[in-house]
């Protein structure tokens, strides 16, 4: 149930009459009623509103009456899926006694009257979750303490930025939102409001504002007439995005087959499959239905979608009578997972850095790190010139991707669209490697020491009864650790030799050496790459096991893939702030699965291994989605469904 307040006090315009008559107060209060509130309630002063928030039972929208703006923004603020707390922010010039607002990465990271390097102004209202309940009355409090120099719903967001609680910034584009004054500029802000359409504006902003070249030029451009079309007819996000899983499916299906009419058909669905990959997010957007199970099911689906892509190509290059297709396949979603992980410790590393004095990051100024912060931002503000572009586009982001494979396919063979694939996702991830590290090291930011590391680094239970080695990191062991599987796998390609299985456990015992990082403390400026380094110990251990076991290169392929939905599963748990997955400890670890290839490659029978430890993990996978979305959110909602202090009657 959400809870929307209307702040009166210091705002003198709350009583002006609109266009329509009724004060600007009581215009508001129903603008949150259609915005999606379930309860609106007015507070005279802050005393009264930590009241409301004290039994509040659910998240509380919070705002000043002086906000003229249209409800579309309101229900944008109210639904927005990027946080618990999000604030509305203006670039409205500052004004005396009202809050301006210092912003990176989305982050609000300081709020006050007078900020010489401010963004943006607080825009007057804001949304605060439950577990920010308590501090939101404890920020009423503090700012009824003191003296009043403006509207008090300023003083009250500036007081809860005090406090160090996150809060996300919720920009106003297209559409109007100002802060009225005095009777003179309210017949302005409404002349504003009128000036703009307001539906054709959402269906505007259902695109992202940054997206890459491809995208922006190649499917933005008409997505939104797609957008609207399957909103009219009822079509949710989900359904979209399982139709998009469907044509990307048919794609690699098309792949597989060969033949310049199949390659043809399929780069076009894939293309088609790619489009509506975006039109899920637009869509949800446009419509305001946000999720939890949507938002990890868009994550899981772009990349299972993907990597059957990489099958299909595969298979077609092996059909084709090139022997390597299926290891072209596996090497290319080996290498994607790989970046993918960096990609989200690093933002997980960048948002965690913004969140935090700057006196604390980097030590102070200077230094080649500091200078590359800079051009990154620079460059960054200088949207649509070459070098933006550029910067946006040699880091191979999905359109890109997706945009070579069905060029390649359609105009050469699935061979070519794999080595393009590779060639140009190793010549990014170095790119994106090398400046990253950097730019690291000069923010010098713990992300591990603040999560549960246990989790991120899929540590089973041996790891966790392994010692610690001290004066080496958890990065140099994890790093030292894949270089093992790496020599296996290398000697097994370009080798016959049968032999090679007994030299499977020296390379586990090099694997292993990461797991004697697993208790250190992970707070190094570059331990964020750990994760990534384990997934690729391990991956390259199973690869290398398959190939000295002689089992089929499909079969390998298949069991990486399913190790990649367990890993991705982590980190879009990570990234929508979400609890570990009901099965997590069953998944045996990533030592734990690698041992037990290993012994199955003594034994000799390694594609038995990967054919009943893959479904094993899949089934678990499986299970664990049912029981994260569907049984444990069906009992909670029996619990919650229970009268507080019911029993069976008599």
């Amino acid at each position: 149930m959400t809870l929307a307040i209307v702040l009166a006090a210091g705002a003198p315009a709350a009583g002006l009459p609109t266009g329509a008559g009724e004060p600007l107060a009581d215009r508001l209060a129903a603008q949150w009623r259609r915005a999606g509130a379930d309860e609106v309630r007015a507070a005279a002063d802050l005393a009264e509103l930590a009241a409301l928030v004290g039994a509040a039972t659910g998240p509380v929208i919070v705002s000043g009456a002086d906000l003229v703006a249209h409800t579309a923004v309101l229900k944008h603020l109210a639904t927005s899926p990027v946080g618990p707390t999000v604030a509305l922010v203006l670039t409205d010039p500052p004004v005396p006694g009202r809050t301006a607002v210092r912003e990176e990465r989305g982050q609000v990271v300081e709020a006050g009257p007078e900020l010489a390097d401010a963004t943006g102004v607080f825009g007057g209202a804001l949304r605060v979750g439950v577990e920010d309940l308590p501090a939101l009355a404890a920020a009423a409090r503090a700012a009824a303490a003191r003296p009043a120099t403006g509207p008090a719903v300023d003083g009250l967001f500036a007081a809860l930025t005090a406090l160090g609680t996150l809060t996300f910034a919720h920009r106003v584009r297209l559409l109007v939102a100002h802060r009225v004054g005095d009777a003179a500029g309210l017949p302005a802000a409404e002349a504003a409001l009128a000036g703009v359409d307001e539906d054709k504006a959402e269906l505007r902003l259902s695109v992202k504002e940054r997206d890459d070249f491809f995208t922006t030029y190649f499917v933005s451009t008409w997505s939104p007439y797609v957008t609207k079309a399957a909103a009219r007819i009822g079509l949710g996000p989900t359904g979209v995005t399982m139709l998009s899983v469907l044509l990307a499916v048919a794609a690699a299906v098309l792949f597989a087959v060969g033949g310049r009419p199949a390659l043809v058909s399929g780069a076009v669905l894939l293309y088609l499959g790619f489009v509506l990959d975006c039109v899920d997010g637009q869509l949800a957007r446009y419509t305001r239905h946000f999720s939890a199970w949507g938002g990890w099911l868009d994550t899981m689906a772009d990349r299972a979608k993907e990597y059957v892509v990489y099958a299909g190509l595969g298979y077609g290059a092996t059909h084709a009578g090139f022997r390597y297709g299926w290891a072209l396949a596996i090497a290319a979603m080996t290498l994607q997972t790989v970046r993918h992980m960096t990609d989200t410790w690093y933002g997980v590393l960048h948002d965690e850095a913004a969140r935090r004095p700057k006196t604390a990051v980097g030590g102070g100024g200077g230094g080649i790190g500091d200078r590359l912060n800079a051009a990154s931002t620079r460059v960054q503000a200088d949207t649509g010139s070459v070098s933006y572009w550029l910067k946006r586009t040699v880091v191979f982001p999905i359109g890109e991707r997706w945009a070579l494979i069905a060029l390649t396919v359609a105009l050469f063979n699935p061979l070519v669209s794999l080595v393009a694939v590779l060639v140009w996702g190793t010549l990014a991830f170095a790119y994106t490697g090398a400046l990253r590290t950097l730019r690291a090291r000069w923010m010098w930011v713990p992300v591990l020491d603040t999560v549960d590391a246990t989790l991120h680094r899929d540590d089973g239970p041996l790891a966790a009864r392994l010692p610690v080695v001290r004066p080496m990191g958890p990065l140099t062991l994890a790093v030292l650790a894949a270089l093992g599987p790496a020599a296996l796998l290398v000697a097994a390609l370009l080798t016959d030799d049968g032999g090679l299985r007994w030299w499977v456990p020296v390379a586990l015992l090099v694997l292993l050496v990461a797991g004697l990082g697993a208790g250190a403390a992970h707070n190094g400026p570059l331990d964020w790459l750990v994760p990534a380094a384990l997934r690729a110990g391990e991956y390259l251990f199973a690869i290398a096991v398959g190939v000295v076991g002689g089992a089929p290169a499909w079969l390998v392929f298949a069991y990486v893939l399913v190790l990649t939905l367990h890993h991705y599963d982590l980190t879009a748990r990570l990234e929508k702030r979400q609890a570990a997955p009901p099965l997590h400890r069953w998944t045996l670890g990533w030592e734990g699965r690698s041992v037990l290839l290993a012994l199955a490659a003594i034994v000799g029978i390694v594609s038995i291994s990967l054919a009943t430890l893959g479904t094993y993990l899949l089934v678990g996978f499986v299970a664990s989605v049912v029981l994260a979305w569907v049984v444990l959110p069906a009992r909670a909602a029996r619990v919650t469904a229970v009268p507080v202090g019911g029993g069976s009657p008599g």
